[in-house]
């Protein structure tokens, strides 16, 4: 068991049988299935915890069975702020980029808090917007009035019926949007959001990565699942001409989570490289600012948003 993001021993001791019932029971609301056919599952639990199972013999001998219980301790900036997440100064600046329409890429390794700080960004974004979430399981919970999630759907015993990210994506463009917020990008479905932002629609998601760089270059990767057909030359330019900053955040030791660094992406590539400056970048613990301007200044300025003053303020 894990507790503040740290391991811990405990004494309780189930049974192979008992386990089996427990998961049983676990899975009956959620329609999914785990057989020998489907050695994994994936699922939400009523309390919105987060289920995911593994049999033999894919594992060696034993059930392996995780259950990540999200602890609402943040559902704003501002609540980050008190637990150390992020600085005021930083705070402000992502709540004043998120109301003007920037398009956020959250960044980290499992357990960073990137969930959570989904969640946070999202409560940034304005009362009278329609929000459409696409994750594989749901996880987000925004504090909006106006938000339609969808997740997706394993195939049937017969193998037909299969929901995946990007038919998700593609089809959350259909339902009027004004936001799009993909819970995870792991594969292809990376492509079809880029698309999605590059016609002018305002979006977030998330990624595994080392670090805000990893990231991009990680974002600038993936499409190219897509297909053959799919290259670097066409997935660069459209990354650098969409994605506006990236959100590192890490688990430090003692299970703390903490914004590491707020990297803005400009609309020059050179090499292959896109060019790109930190705004904000944790030295010696503290989150400091580290530039006075910053690209997508066009974004701001249509939400009445002076960067230079904003970031001036900051300082």
């Amino acid at each position: 068991m894990a507790r503040d993001g740290e391991s811990e021993l405990t004494d309780l001791s189930l049974t192979e049988e008992q386990v089996r019932d427990l998961v049983e029971k676990m899975l009956k609301s959620s329609g999914r299935r785990l057989d020998l056919s489907s050695p994994f599952v994936d699922a939400s639990l009523a309390d919105g915890s987060r289920l995911h199972v593994v049999i033999p013999d894919v594992t060696r001998k034993h059930w392996s069975v995780n259950i990540r219980k999200f602890i609402a301790r943040a559902s704003r900036l501002e609540h980050l702020v008190e637990l150390g997440t992020l600085t005021p100064q930083a705070a402000r600046f992502l709540g004043a980029a998120v109301a003007s329409g920037l398009n956020i890429l959250v960044s980290g390794a499992t357990q960073a808090g990137k969930t959570t700080l989904l969640n946070c960004l999202g409560a940034s974004i304005g009362p009278r917007e329609r929000v459409i979430t696409v994750e594989e399981i749901f996880e987000l919970q925004l504090p909006l009035r106006d938000v339609v999630g969808l997740q997706c759907r394993q195939p049937n015993l017969e193998g037909h019926g299969e929901i995946p990210l990007r038919r998700l994506v593609k089809e959350a463009l259909r339902m009027r949007p004004d936001r799009l917020i993909v819970g995870e990008v792991r594969e292809a479905e990376s492509l079809d959001m880029l698309i999605a932002l590059n016609s002018g629609l305002p979006g977030m998601c998330s990624v595994h990565a080392n670090s805000a760089h990893d990231a991009v270059i990680k974002i600038c990767t993936l499409p190219l699942l897509a297909g053959e057909n799919i290259s670097s030359s066409f997935v660069v330019p459209t990354v650098a001409s969409c994605i506006d900053l990236v959100v590192h955040c890490a688990r430090r030791p003692g299970g703390q989570r903490q914004v590491m660094e707020i990297l803005a992406l400009g609309r020059r590539v050179e090499n292959g490289v896109i060019e790109s400056s930190s705004v904000f970048k944790r030295a010696d613990g503290v989150l400091e600012l580290t530039a006075t301007g910053m690209p997508a200044e066009e974004k701001f300025a249509a939400a009445g948003v002076q960067v230079s003053a904003l970031l001036g303020a900051l300082a």
